[in-house]
């Protein structure tokens, strides 16, 4: 038996993937919740084999979600479900070290298959989210600016981002005009969201 916790904000979707895995004598939800706040608390709890995470959950995203379950549950493997494909998702979902990535419109058998897969420690990634990936840019920054503006996303401030990667102010300021002109961004917020947007943060 697959035990899986499953986060998904929508009331009607939360329910119905729990009736229809009701039906899938393989399966087992061992629990359901709607945002990301109580996820790891529960996953604790419950222990579940796999989670079935939505990406936008809310409280904690799916993709920190899945970071944080790798950290503190490695047996715990997380399927992360998407709305919509954006460029960069299956780059974040292998850098939250997620072990599949699915669309919300996949069909009931696919998803099935899927969470049976990455349970047998296989990875999966949905065929149309692979192809678009393969197109996508590649990102301009280097580490360190990766680093100052995954900080920056976060809500840190120039001195927060300067205390932990113990660099100065300035230099930090320095990494973040040259963030700018790379990717053509008008400011520290523009440049989070064309980052996000294109999967590289």
């Amino acid at each position: 038996m697959i035990r899986i916790l499953l986060a998904e904000e929508a009331p009607l979707l939360r329910g119905g993937l729990v009736a229809f895995f009701g039906g899938v004598k393989d399966l087992d939800v061992v629990a359901a919740i709607d945002s990301g706040d109580h996820l790891l608390r529960m996953a604790n709890l419950r222990r579940p084999d796999v989670a079935l995470i939505d990406v936008a959950l809310p409280g904690l995203d799916g993709f920190s979600a899945s970071r944080r379950l790798r950290e503190e549950l490695p047996d715990c493997r997380t399927v992360l479900m998407s709305g919509r494909h954006r460029t960069g998702d299956l780059r974040r979902a292998v850098t939250a070290r997620a072990a599949g990535l699915v669309l919300k419109d996949t069909s009931p058998g696919a998803l099935v298959d899927a969470i049976r897969r990455v349970a047998d420690g296989q990875r999966v990634v949905d065929a149309e989210v692979a192809f678009s990936e393969l197109g996508s840019a590649v990102s301009p920054l280097t580490e360190r600016e990766s680093e100052v503006l995954e900080l920056a996303s976060r809500g840190a401030s120039a001195a927060q981002i300067a205390e932990d990667l113990v660099l100065t102010i300035g230099t930090v300021r320095n990494h973040l005009s040259r963030i700018n002109r790379k990717i053509g961004a008008r400011n520290r917020v523009h440049a989070i969201r064309i980052a996000e947007e294109a999967g590289w943060l």
